[in-house]
């Protein structure tokens, strides 16, 4: 199977697979994992961060990162599609007791601007009213289709919530893909925000995985709130292996996937009913609206499942993820079982 589901499908590399067989491990609950503490230490400098914690999953790392922003009966202003509000199982409102206010792009980019941002917020107002707490942003942006959020668009939301006395949270799952796009650094793109996830188990290629990042003090409350939540891990560093790895090795390569999923975005503008505007296409997410082509998402991703590739539609749309198991000429082999389906 050609799997274009995700970047969450990645294979461990043979890298990674001998760094995991032979990992130095110790009781991570106690802090003695030294394999552990390399990966927290290395993501922390990376990013230019106080410190880092490994969580089992973005998840994990983004509902820590609400709970310590926030008090129950507040709320946090997040664009419509973000991950956090559609694809965590209402985690906020469950555990921190909070509500998702969710705000519409206008440009239909999934990124906000300050004045979007600004115009759902409830800071200073009657005390019958849920105050904001928190901003949530994405970078890249998952369901708007690897959409990017610029240093300077996230510097000018930081200066303007942190004025206002609210944090600011980046759901960086994918925070490489962007830097690559941007020529930017995962330090620069960061700086501003109080805490940043970043996943280590989707392009990076790690089997599992994410981190945590903010001050010391942030760390620190965070340690107790993943062990209260079921992610207290012991002998881990057979996972860290891999994750340093992946954080050391796989970030140079992701300008590939990049041009693949460009690729796939010109290829898929020629074909009759399929709508992309390839030049939106910045990362290795690609998002096509099939309507035009008379026959369901659905159906033709069950069609081409049967034709031996992986795709995931929802409504009127089908995502394909570029990942460094998929070759330019899976890619073509992709775009020929669509072309054969579609006519």
């Amino acid at each position: 199977m050609i799997d274009l589901r995700s970047d969450t499908v990645t294979k461990p590399t043979p890298r990674m697979r001998r760094a995991m067989a032979e990992a130095e491990v110790g009781e991570d609950v106690y802090g003695e994992d030294p394999t552990v503490n390399r990966l927290q230490e290395r993501a922390a400098e990376i990013f230019d961060k106080e410190a880092a914690l490994f969580v089992p999953s973005g998840s994990m790392g983004n509902q820590i990162a609400v709970k310590l922003h926030t008090r129950p009966g507040s709320e946090v202003v997040i664009e419509e599609r973000g991950h956090i509000y559609n694809y965590e199982m209402a985690a906020m409102s469950a555990i921190s007791g909070v509500l998702a206010r969710p705000v519409h792009s206008h440009d239909g980019t999934g990124i906000l601007t300050w004045p979007e941002i600004e115009a759902a917020l409830h800071a200073g107002g009657p005390y019958y009213v849920a105050p904001t707490e928190l901003i949530a942003l994405e970078n890249s942006h998952n369901l708007a289709g690897g959409t990017l959020l610029s240093r300077e668009r996230t510097e000018e939301i930081c200066d303007r919530a942190h004025k206002l006395n609210l944090a600011v949270h980046l759901d960086g799952a994918r925070i490489f893909n962007a830097a690559t796009a941007l020529n930017e650094t995962v330090a620069a793109l960061v700086r501003p925000v109080d805490s940043v996830m970043f996943c280590l188990s989707k392009g990076l290629g790690a089997p599992i995985g994410s981190m945590l990042l903010g001050t010391d003090a942030f760390i620190d409350e965070a340690r107790r709130w993943r062990k209260l939540l079921g992610g207290g891990m012991h002998q881990v560093g057979v996972l860290a292996a891999a994750a340093l790895v992946a954080l050391e090795d796989s970030p140079r390569r992701l300008h590939e996937d990049h041009a693949n999923a460009r690729h796939l975005a010109e290829e898929l503008a020629s074909i009759d009913g399929i709508k992309i505007d390839p030049e939106r296409v910045a990362t290795n997410i690609v998002l096509f609206d099939v309507s035009g082509t008379k026959r369901t998402a659905n159906e033709i991703c069950h069609r081409l499942q049967a034709e031996g590739v992986l795709a995931f539609g929802f409504g009127a749309s089908i995502r394909m993820v570029t990942h460094y198991d998929v070759t330019r000429a899976d890619i073509d082999y992709a775009l020929a079982a669509l072309h054969k389906i579609l006519r």
